[in-house]
This record gives C-alpha cells, sequence and structure tokens, in this order.
C-alpha cells in the first residue's frame, strides 16, 4: 500500500496508482498550488506517485530541437541506443539535455520546437509535470548562433569577478529567454597539470582565483533564473600526467586544501541549485559512489540543498570503466545511495535496471523518494509546477507566439530571435580585452595606430593567422558540433587576426602566410613565412592550439598533451622567424600555456591569449595598437621548459627548484604576472596591526600609483608565507586580490584586513585548524614579484575551524587627491 494525498492534500490510504489518460490531473492537484512550499508540493506528488512515475523525474533524455520546428527528437549518440521516447512520455520525464546544442538550428525556431515538446510532455503525464531543459554554457549558451565568450581560463585571466558576473547574467538570459532552465558550468577543476587537455575549461590553478571567479559566474547564471551547476566534484583535474579520466593520486589534505575549497565557496556564497558529480576515482573511489563526498561533505557539512547530477554516462561507467559494481542496477543503487539525484545525459542505469534493481530487493526505494524529492523541489521553485505555468519562452512572447499555434510556423520565426546582440559582442569584447595578457614587452608595444605611426608593412604569420576559429574553445558551439555539419555556416561573425590587424591598421600593408599547420610536421612552407618576415617591418606570429574533442585537436575534452612544447613544429617556425632580426611579436591562441623557448628572451613583445572568443582577434589587435591597454594577469604559470610538469606555483619547497634534482620547475612567466603599458609606483606601507591571535586578524595598507602616461589596471595580489607548520605547505599561496583602475597620475590607498582564518589548513588529524606563529604577508604584482613583505605573528592557541570560517579577506579603495 502507498500513501497518498487527495486534491485537498489529506494523507489517504491507497493502492499505487496506475497512469492512465483517464487520471490526468493538470492544475488542481496541491503540487499546482504555488501558495505552498516547494517541499510540501514534492511530497504532495511523491504520495501520489508510482515508483515508474519517480523515477522517470531522475533522468533526462538526449534530443535534439528541430530545425523545422516540430517536436524534439532523441539524439544518436555512440554511448548506447536510441531512447524509444513515445514509451518513457506517459511517466513524465526529468530532463531534456541539450535541445539547442545538438545540432544546428535556428533559436526561435529551437525555442517552437522545446515548446512544442514540453506541451506534448505535460498532455502525455498525469500531473502534468513539464521537462526541466539544460545546455551546456561554459563559453556562452552552446547553440547555433549565441556569443561566443572567452573560455573560463580567459575568465581567470581578467582577475575581475565582476565583469564575469556579468557575462554570465547575459549567458543566462539568453538560455532562459528560449526555455532553458539550467546551464551546466562553472568548472571549479584546480589546474593542477596543464598537459590535461580540459585546462582551457578551468579558471586557473589557485583554488582562491578559481573560487572568487567560478562564485561571481554562478550568482550572475542564477540572477537570470538559470539554475548553474558546479563541476566536476571532485578531483578531475588532478588526474595522473594530465590524462583524461585516469585515476587521481591525491592525498586527502591535498584533496581538502586544494580541489574543495572553491566549491565550498561557491556553495556557502553563490545560491547555486546543482553540482555535478567528477568521473574519475580518488584512490579507489568514484566520485559517483562517495557517499561521503555528495552527502556527507556537500550536504551535511556544507548545507548544500539542490539537486546533484551525473556527468555524462558517469552512472554506467561505476560498471564500465571503474569495475567496482557488477551491473547497471548496482550502479543506479550506488550513485543514488552516495547522493546522485539525476541521470544524464540520458537514461540508462536509471532506468529498467533500477525498478529491476527494486523489485529484487538490491535498492531501497527510499532511495529514489529522496531523490525525486529534490527533483520536484526544485522544479517547484522555476515555477514548473505552478497551475500557471507558461510553456511558451519569453522569446517566443516576444515575437508574438502566445500558444504554440498562431503564429508559430518555423518560417514566420526563423532569423526573429537573436543571441549575438550587438551589447553580447560588447561585452564579449570587454572580457577579451581585460583577459589578454602582455608577457613581455621591450618597448616595440604599443604600435601607434595613426599614419606614420604603424609599421608600413606587417606581415601576420602562423597556423592561427588566418583561422576564424583560432579564438574559440571546444565547447565553442561552432568547434563542439558545428565541425559535425561541415556545411553550415557558424552563425557568428569570428574576423581573423589578418582581418583584424587590417581594420587596426588601415595605413599599413597587412601580407600573411601560415608557415606551418596547428600540429603538423610539414616544415616545407617556414623558408617562405621567414622571407617574407625579412620584407616586413614587424611579424605578429599566430600560434597556439586547436580546440576539439577526443584526439581531434590539440586543447580541448581528450586532447592531453605529453608535454608542454608548442603543438606540431611551431616552434620551429618560431624560431626561424626570430632569425630573421625583424621584430617579431608572438600572439597565442590557446588552450593551456607552453614553453616558448628563445622567444621568451628574444621576441619583441609576447601576448597570452586563452581562446578569446569571437571579439578575441578585435581585442589583440586593439592591444597591439595601444588603443586598449592590457590588464589580464595569468592564472596558471607558463613553463620555462617543455617537460617540467606537473608543475604549479602552488608547491611546497621540494616543488621549487633544489639542488637535489636536474629538473628546474621554475617558470619562466610566474602566476599571477601581466605587464602594462604604464609604470606603478607602490608605497607608503603602513602596518596596523601585525600581531593577532588565531581568532583575529591583521590589518595594513599601502599606497599605488599609476606614475605612467597611460592609463593603467594594477592587481594588488596578496599571498601568504607560513615558513612553520605541523604539515607541509606550499611556499605561498593566494589569499586575496585587489583590482585597481588608474589614470595617470592617480593614486589610490587599499586598505586590507586580513582575518587569522586564511591562515587555515588541514592538519595531521584531517581537521582544518590555525596554528600560531610566524607567517609573512606578501603583497606583489604576482607569485614571483613581491613589491612589500610584511612579517606578522599569530598568537595564542592552535584553533580548529571548520565550514563557517571567514574565507576572504576585508578590503576598500579610496581613490587620492592629485595633492595627496
Amino acid at each position: 500500500m502507498t500513501t497518498n494525498m487527495d486534491n485537498t492534500g489529506a494523507p489517504t490510504t491507497a493502492a499505487p496508482r496506475t497512469p492512465s489518460s483517464g487520471t490526468a490531473d493538470h492544475g488542481t492537484g496541491p503540487w499546482h498550488d504555488s501558495a505552498r512550499t516547494p517541499e510540501d508540493r514534492a511530497d504532495a506528488l511523491i504520495a501520489a506517485m508510482t515508483l515508474q512515475e519517480k523515477v522517470s523525474q531522475l533522468f533526462g533524455v538526449w534530443v535534439g530541437a528541430s530545425d523545422e520546428g516540430g517536436e524534439v527528437a532523441p539524439f544518436q549518440h555512440d554511448m548506447g541506443e536510441t531512447v524509444a521516447f513515445d514509451d518513457l512520455l506517459p511517466h513524465g520525464l526529468g530532463q531534456l539535455t541539450r535541445p539547442f546544442g545538438t545540432a544546428p538550428v535556428d533559436p526561435a525556431v529551437g525555442a517552437l520546437s522545446l515548446l512544442r515538446t514540453q506541451q506534448r510532455i505535460v498532455r502525455a503525464n498525469r500531473f502534468g509535470i513539464p521537462a526541466l531543459a539544460h545546455e551546456e554554457c561554459l563559453a556562452g549558451f552552446a547553440t547555433w548562433g549565441a556569443t561566443a565568450y572567452p573560455v573560463p581560463l580567459s575568465w581567470g585571466a581578467t582577475f575581475h569577478p565582476e565583469l564575469i558576473h556579468e557575462m554570465a547574467a547575459a549567458i543566462g538570459r539568453d538560455m532562459g529567454s528560449v526555455g532553458v532552465h539550467q546551464g551546466l558550468a562553472p568548472v571549479l577543476d584546480v589546474v593542477r597539470d596543464v598537459r590535461w587537455g580540459r585546462v582551457e575549461e578551468t579558471i586557473g590553478e589557485d583554488p582562491y582565483l578559481v573560487g572568487t571567479i567560478a562564485t561571481a559566474y554562478v550568482r550572475g547564471l542564477e540572477s537570470a533564473g538559470v539554475v548553474a551547476t558546479l563541476k566536476h566534484f571532485a578531483g578531475y583535474s588532478a588526474s595522473r600526467a594530465g590524462r583524461n579520466l585516469a585515476p587521481v593520486a591525491m592525498g586527502a589534505r591535498e584533496r581538502a586544501d586544494v580541489i574543495l575549497p572553491p566549491f565550498e565557496m561557491a556553495v556557502r556564497e553563490s545560491g547555486v541549485r546543482s553540482v555535478m558529480h567528477a568521473y574519475t576515482d580518488t584512490d579507489g573511489i568514484p566520485s559517483a559512489a562517495d557517499g561521503q563526498l555528495l552527502t556527507g561533505l556537500l550536504r551535511d557539512a556544507w548545507g548544500f540543498e539542490g539537486t546533484v547530477v551525473a556527468d555524462y554516462f558517469g552512472i554506467a561507467f561505476l560498471k564500465t570503466l571503474h569495475g567496482v559494481v557488477g551491473s547497471l542496477g548496482e550502479a543506479a543503487g550506488a550513485a543514488l545511495d552516495a547522493g546522485v539525484d539525476v541521470e544524464l545525459p540520458t537514461v540508462k542505469a536509471f532506468g529498467g535496471p533500477l525498478t529491476d534493481a527494486i523489485a529484487q530487493g538490491l535498492v531501497s526505494e527510499e532511495l529514489v523518494d529522496r531523490a525525486v524529492r529534490r527533483v520536484l523541489v526544485q522544479k517547484a521553485q522555476l515555477g514548473l509546477l505552478d497551475a500557471s505555468w507558461n510553456p511558451v519562452p519569453p522569446a517566443l512572447r516576444a515575437a508574438g507566439q502566445a500558444d504554440g499555434s498562431a503564429g508559430g510556423t518555423p518560417e514566420a520565426l526563423r532569423g526573429t530571435v537573436r543571441l549575438d546582440t550587438r551589447e553580447n559582442r560588447k561585452l564579449a569584447r570587454r572580457v577579451a580585452e581585460q583577459a589578454l595578457v602582455l608577457l613581455s614587452n621591450d618597448g616595440t608595444l604599443p604600435l601607434a595606430a595613426g599614419p606614420g605611426g604603424a609599421p608600413a608593412r606587417i606581415a601576420v604569420i602562423g597556423p592561427n593567422a588566418e583561422n576564424p576559429t583560432a579564438v574559440l574553445g571546444c565547447y565553442s558551439f561552432p568547434v563542439h558540433v558545428g565541425n559535425r555539419h561541415p556545411g553550415t555556416p557558424s552563425g557568428i561573425e569570428l574576423p581573423t587576426l589578418r582581418a583584424a590587424c587590417a581594420a587596426e591598421f588601415p595605413h599599413s600593408e597587412i601580407v600573411a602566410a601560415q608557415g606551418v599547420d596547428i600540429d603538423g610536421t610539414d616544415t616545407g612552407g617556414i623558408g617562405e613565412a621567414a622571407e617574407l618576415a625579412r620584407g616586413a617591418d614587424l611579424v605578429i606570429v599566430a600560434l597556439g592550439d586547436r580546440a576539439g574533442l577526443f584526439g581531434r585537436g590539440t586543447s580541448g575534452e581528450g586532447c592531453d598533451a605529453e608535454n608542454l612544447a608548442l603543438p606540431g613544429v611551431q616552434q620551429h617556425l618560431l624560431d626561424a622567424l626570430l632569425d630573421t632580426h625583424t621584430p617579431v611579436v608572438v600572439a597565442l591562441l590557446a588552450g593551456r600555456p607552453y614553453a616558448l623557448g628563445r622567444a621568451v628572451h628574444e621576441a619583441a613583445a609576447i601576448v597570452q591569449s586563452f581562446f578569446p572568443g569571437e571579439e578575441g582577434t578585435r581585442a589583440i589587435a586593439s592591444l597591439l595598437s595601444g588603443r586598449t591597454a592590457p590588464s589580464g594577469r595569468l592564472p596558471v604559470s607558463v613553463p620555462s621548459g617543455p617537460g617540467a610538469q606537473p608543475s604549479t606555483y602552488l608547491a611546497a619547497r621540494l616543488g621549487h627548484s633544489s639542488e637535489v634534482s636536474s629538473i628546474d620547475p621554475t617558470p619562466a612567466f610566474g602566476f599571477g604576472h601581466g605587464l602594462t603599458y604604464t609604470d606603478f609606483e607602490w608605497s607608503d606601507l603602513d602596518v596596523q596591526c601585525g600581531r593577532a591571535s588565531t581568532e583575529g586578524e591583521f590589518a595594513l595598507s599601502c599606497t599605488v600609483r599609476n606614475t605612467g602616461v597611460r592609463e593603467g589596471v594594477e592587481v594588488v595580489q596578496i599571498y601568504l608565507h607560513q615558513p612553520v607548520a605541523s604539515v607541509v605547505q606550499p611556499v605561498q599561496r593566494l589569499v586575496g586580490y585587489v583590482r585597481l583602475d588608474l589614470a595617470p597620475g592617480r593614486a589610490a590607498r587599499v586598505n586590507m584586513a586580513i582575518p587569522a582564518d586564511l591562515a587555515a589548513f588541514t592538519g595531521r588529524e584531517g581537521h582544518r585548524i590555525i596554528e600560531p606563529g610566524d607567517l609573512e604577508l606578501r603583497l606583489g604584482t604576482s607569485s614571483t614579484d613581491p613589491r612589500f613583505t610584511v612579517p606578522v605573528t599569530l598568537t595564542g592557541r592552535v584553533r580548529a575551524v571548520d565550514h563557517t570560517r571567514r574565507l576572504h579577506m576585508g578590503v576598500s579603495t579610496a581613490l587620492l587627491t592629485e595633492a595627496t
């Protein structure tokens, strides 16, 4: 027998109900009453549902919207058979996977296709519950014709959380406008080995930078009403040798102090409503079956109340890749027990294998009830259970599509919804400009753009000189999906670097040569390129990556690198151009940092970009001319050589250069490095409080002045060094940063209150503690360039802290008058 509720919400005792069209209850059940709490509504639904109806809310189906405006169709992928969509719908459906991101579709027509599918889903199930639609949004809404923003590694390079919040809000508005409810971003994996192909999807190698930027992104996406998804929880980026999905060899303290803090910050501060488990196992425990992680830490300790979704096929991987279960039914039970609520991208383990396992007594139905309650609460919060829920998305309402039929012909709608607006492009341009990192400059930059100022003849050379997609990462739609549809235009404007330079320098003659392929071995074009360089006044050499999937690129998911030499024979081309003695400006369009050999010391300038999005080449050209000033800082270190990996600035003493190893991991350019076109003077350090208890805080201030003749951005970075601790600590770690935008001659006073909580680490007993003792606060422009070193002391007892500890220092800035 099952405890149900009648239409007033009162409990009744009745046999399990069997779905049929005659018992449909659309709009009258208590679950449709928006005056009730989401929890009450979910409980009422669960009491009325059959097992099959509950289970059906726990999985998605991978579909593609119709470019003819018809209903979505199940997507045939290489991980299993096509789903029988018609057979599923009478029981309901939890999610629709990537209706816009599976094949090119006009946004308005895709919205119509999704609308008609939602109407069908609602009609087909007894309770009138629509599906939740999710999409990728790692570098913008991953659909045809939507703005392609810079990749997350570029977000980290901005050191500008407010800008990333603004970008994410714009992405969320576009997604919500066509009926999407959830975005599968951001990635909070902290980079441990840049050979890993998915480095472009990460924000950087420092937990604090990752946490602050990712939290800003989540707030932005959620502000638009779209559910953000933290991924990949946890440890995916720490795989051995940088190989995708390889086992993770990581101690508990590294996990607690490096990998988990960004997730904790986002859960505590952002209002995030979903988390995605990682593919990998850590010390033999797959994340998808790790109850201590997904329930004990995430929910019980941190208080997360949203849904945990599976990384694609991750539940089945418990059987097929990890070998910790013998059947898909056992995989379903293990994932549910650990705390996974939703199987994505499509039904596999959570379908028949799960219901069979429950019938056999192998899995408790209570686990299903726990998961489905979270799913239904979230649907109630999104308004999907409201009697007044309107399936017509805002974009179609704006286009006059009121009910899914009148005015809803595909041809009438085609082209009426724009997801790459002028406002979006301006925003993408700002992010790209602020993410560019000037690594070196001998004074060649900026180039004057006016008549007689810019070089008369500029040679734009290299495999990314005339490649329009060189600015796009693996999860941008033209690369991720568009490559499978070669006859379809990209849907967005993608000027090449040569074209952008021609527009930026109209009085210069622009000549171009490819020289070599991205990852080819043919050096036959190098001689021609070098000859072109000798006849030019300046060379801009465009090097880097080609984004792709699973070996079809040099960067991206499954495109891991054996070492950090430039792909193919690009270094040969670069060296040949340096040999011409024409000034060479290196422009990198890449998904990871690379060793640059001689260019570190011999190039006229080096500009690092990390797949800067559709406005990226214009941003680079604008930086070269000096129309915009460089303001980005490195979110990952640039290596001196191709082989010293894994390495990160966040290393203990023995992880740095030493006399006991012949390998020197010292970077060519360290974390946080970035030059400007002006000069800054740091002065007037004042330590108001350099001695504090383990419950107190330090207080200090300094002045930063722009002493040059151009506007510029200085990023004050605060690092903590702990000389003595009960467990080995990194030499230094970032605990705060302040971004200052100063006009020539202007100065700012920066006041910092640094709580002792930021000195916490995981001690020998596995608990987070603060130890008394002498510390150093290093205020600098990068991890390798301290401007002030401030000795401070913590006094008192060893103090244990938990997830309620302070995560940020207090900062205030004040612009000083000219006379100050």
